[in-house]
């Protein structure tokens, strides 16, 4: 399959298939990643209304992101088979539903429950990549990625502001504390909704055309060799290498936009509003940083090949680890913040800079290891839950241990290696059934 990939991102551009997809998919995941993360800046509301515990606390936020786990592979695998055109449109509008019905929670169990189906519209991210690795040419891919998902997860950033203001504004309308934090959640329940319908319409699976009119025309393999791509995938060490790095930044991504609203509140006295806004500004760095990871790991490509991508990998693992150890010292406001933001820095970059990877790993199984990648975040999420869960430890100490655990986990970068036969086949010189006997 010869498909003709944008060499360059020009933001001006609506028309191409290549910029519109690029456009729809980052806007997608970001009303994705605010429906996703709405609940977290109010759960001081929702904690004292409900009457929840530290433990169940915890578990809300391990629901959360453990849904994603098995929907990120599955999304990857539905990728390879239907196109990222039509998993995008059904994932938007299913998505929805829960998103718009955590309004009818009306204890632990149930809200739980919500929150563990709305974790799977964050699988979204999957096809963010999938749909954006198959429109850009390899001198601009990283830089693609990380820009359409950097942007997307700017979402977490906002929804930490906005749901505040959204709370507060049907407050004012007298619609009291019980129905103001339900109705703020409908807001992107059929933003959502409405975005599934566009994406349809809106966008190609790739630059030449849909996966069916490809399929019929024999220019792509059929539907049943996804299920063969993705144990292709599952086989390769390095697919694993990069999802457990992914887990170590993307994962504490997760976390930090789960956990940050109540830090504050509780470890230095913010009002709601207050929290919102210094959580908010965590996510808000998403508008350039993963973009840079991906622009940084481009300019090691063209400098030292592959090699310098997974080099500067684990170099922003090992920094955000550091990082992370250092927020979960700072008793002072400030501090605390500047720290939290440095953390943010090295989590974004690295989360650029893995999905500047994942393109050249096998292009055979693309969705299937975008998939598994993806994965490897949300468990990284779910497993640091149980750290915030745990009564012996308290919020801070759940901090140091993990960036403790992230710094460690940069080594891993030295496993995802590129043969001299494989550097040609995932730079796109040579097509891959050219080494692998198709």
């Amino acid at each position: 399959m010869n498909i003709r990939k944008a060499t360059a991102i020009r933001l001006l551009d609506f028309r191409s298939a290549p910029m519109r997809a690029f456009h729809m998919s980052w806007v997608a995941f970001f009303l994705c990643f605010f429906g996703w993360f709405g609940l977290a800046p109010l759960m001081p509301v929702i904690r004292q209304e409900l009457h929840l515990t530290k433990e169940q606390i915890g578990n809300s936020i391990i629901a959360s992101v453990a849904i994603t786990v098995l929907a990120r592979l599955l999304i990857g695998w539905l990728c390879d088979r239907m196109g990222p055109r039509r998993a995008y449109a059904w994932m938007l509008v299913l998505g929805s539903l829960p998103v718009i019905g955590v309004g009818f929670a009306h204890d632990y169990t149930s809200f739980l429950l919500f929150r563990l189906a709305i974790g799977a519209i964050g699988a979204s991210f999957v096809i963010t990549q999938f749909h954006t690795s198959l429109m850009f040419a390899p001198n601009v891919v990283g830089t693609a990625n990380a820009t359409a998902a950097g942007w997307g997860n700017l979402g977490g950033g906002v929804t930490q502001m906005a749901m505040p203001l959204l709370f507060a504004a049907f407050l004012s309308l007298g619609a009291g504390a019980w129905w103001s934090w339900r109705l703020a959640m409908v807001v992107p329940g059929i933003a959502l909704l409405l975005t599934g319908i566009a994406y349809y319409f809106l966008t190609n699976d790739t630059a030449e055309g849909d996966f069916q009119e490809l399929r019929a025309a024999g220019r792509m393999p059929e539907r049943s060799a996804a299920t063969g791509a993705f144990w292709e995938a599952c086989r390769d060490g390095r697919t694993w290498a990069l999802a457990v790095l992914y887990g170590a930044c993307f994962g504490m991504e997760l976390t930090i936009d789960n956990i940050a609203a109540l830090y504050f509140v509780d470890n230095f006295g913010l009002t709601l509003k207050a929290a919102g806004l210094a959580a908010g500004t965590f996510g808000m760095m998403n508008l350039f940083a993963r973009a840079l990871g991906g622009i940084v790991s481009d300019r090691c490509y063209a400098r030292w090949g592959l090699r310098g991508r997974t080099l500067l990998l684990g170099i922003t693992i090992a920094l955000e680890g550091l990082a992370l150890v250092c927020f979960s010292q700072a008793r002072w406001l400030p501090l605390a913040i500047a720290c939290m933001l440095v953390t943010g820095l090295f989590i974004k970059m690295s989360n650029g800079a893995t999905y500047s990877v994942v393109p050249f790993l096998n292009k055979r199984a693309l969705g299937a290891v975008a998939g598994i990648v993806g994965a490897g975040g949300n468990v990284g999420a779910m497993l640091a839950g149980f750290l915030f869960k745990t009564k012996a430890l308290t919020w801070p100490q759940a901090l140091g241990i993990l960036g403790v655990l992230v710094f460690a986990s940069a080594t891993l970068a030295f496993l995802v290696r590129f043969s001299e036969s494989e550097a040609p086949v995932a730079a796109g010189l040579v097509p891959a059934a050219a080494t692998s006997g198709d």
